[in-house]
């Protein structure tokens, strides 16, 4: 590794295997770290072990083998776990989810082989099939946990992650559509990636995904598969076809890879895929910003300005608080104010496509009685989901003169 600090880390939380990826700033992309010394082994058992003798949890191969060898206490469910709020019983001690996801991130980082890791952190980015309230919920304590700011880390699909990884590659490999099968043993999904490009930025889309099951004998399977690849691509002209998951073998896929390749179609077959797309996500962000250009959309995108008139220096202006193209997770605002004549907040939303501005008032019961411009307020908005943001507001008192209440107004609304 060239860089141990600023790192750029991507993880691919997995319900059966994880991987890890840091970003290599010289060669430019994502590097795969092996998860057992001298080896290409890159995938690891997504579980944790606690240590009795030790007193303390590790993680993938380790973890299997302590717990088969050294009695410790395996948890082979974590991404069950992590989708869940119930407390887990480990060792006589209630553990919260996020607490044990934590260990396990943790766990990870330690293949990296470098101190005080979390320190020389500058984006973490965490990707998983898909994303719930509660797995974002538990995701970003187990950030936090670990002692990363919210600025630091970044969850996403792996929808998004693929995204990342393709959009990062040379520009022949997307300048057209790309081509997306993941196999999953006997059953093999094909999504297409486009690009609108009569609008700015340019709008990147994944369609829906198209299954088929492919039989066993590998005559019969490559026969499946090539008939597959002819109903999913057609006529239509791609840059690349990216391909991953278990299931497919160059071996039994003879017909098939011929027409993969056709057109001098970009072939590229790795199981990588998803962890080095959070990392070139991270490394998007931080470093290169090369895609300004373009945006993804998907069904995490928040569809919603919001924002709130006030008064600035003395001249009425507009505030933007949350915009529009930012997935729900990561969509979250913080301002103070000093309430001015009203007794209530107004919020301007306006959905993305709409020229209509909507006003939409949130009611202080309850709000302390003082003179004009002394009344300070914290406002706090996060979404959490895709159709629900949070706010909250905290009486901040106005000093030694007027000290807060303690008083918080609490409302979800969907926009």
């Amino acid at each position: 590794m060239n860089e141990t600090r600023d790192l750029i880390i991507g993880i691919d939380f997995g319900k059966k295997y994880s991987q890890i990826c840091y970003y290599d700033r010289k060669a430019e992309e994502a590097r795969s770290l092996p998860v057992k010394v001298g080896s290409s082994q890159y995938e690891t058992p997504t579980c944790l072990c606690r240590r009795e003798e030790q007193g303390d949890y590790c993680v993938g191969l380790e973890a299997e083998y302590f717990a088969r060898e050294k009695g410790g206490i395996l948890l082979e469910n974590l991404y069950e776990i992590s989708r869940s709020r119930e407390k887990v019983l480990v060792s006589g001690e209630q553990k919260e989810p996020w607490e044990l996801l934590a260990y396990f991130f943790h766990g990870m980082l330690k293949f990296l082989g470098v101190v005080e890791v979390v320190r020389n952190i500058r984006c973490f980015t965490v990707t998983t099939e898909t994303l719930d309230d509660v797995q974002v919920d538990n995701l970003q304590k187990a950030c936090r946990k670990l002692g990363l700011a919210d600025d630091r880390f970044v969850l996403m699909d792996h929808e998004e992650s693929f995204y990342y990884y393709v959009m990062t590659q040379k520009l022949e490999t997307w300048n057209r559509s790309v081509g997306w099968y993941c196999f999953n043993g006997n059953e093999v999904t094909f999504r297409k990636m486009s690009m609108n490009s009569a609008v700015k930025p340019v709008l990147v889309t994944l369609a829906e995904p198209i299954k088929t099951k492919l039989r066993e004998e590998p005559g019969e399977r490559d026969e499946d598969f090539c008939g597959f690849i002819k109903e999913t691509l057609g006529k239509d002209l791609y840059s690349s076809i990216q391909m991953n998951g278990e299931g497919f073998d160059q071996e039994w896929a003879q017909k098939s890879v011929k027409i993969l390749c056709y057109q001098r179609r970009k072939v590229f077959y790795g199981n990588n895929l998803f962890a080095a797309g959070a990392c070139a996500a991270g490394a998007e962000r931080f470093i290169r910003h090369s895609l300004k250009e373009y945006r993804y959309i998907s069904n995490a995108v928040v569809l919603t300005n919001i924002g709130m008139d006030m008064r600035v220096m003395g001249a009425p202006a507009y505030c933007p608080m949350i915009e529009a193209g930012a997935n729900w997770y990561e969509c979250r605002a913080y301002c103070e104010l000093i309430l001015d004549q009203t007794e209530e907040l107004v919020f301007v939303v306006q959905k993305v496509g709409e020229e209509e501005k909507k006003r939409i008032s949130m009611a202080l019961p309850g709000l302390p009685k003082r003179p004009e411009r002394t009344t300070r307020l914290s406002v706090k908005l996060q979404y959490i989901s895709r159709e629900q943001c949070q706010i909250t507001v905290r009486d901040l008192g106005f000093g030694e003169m007027f000290p807060s209440t303690g008083k918080v107004w609490t409302e979800t609304t969907g926009w």
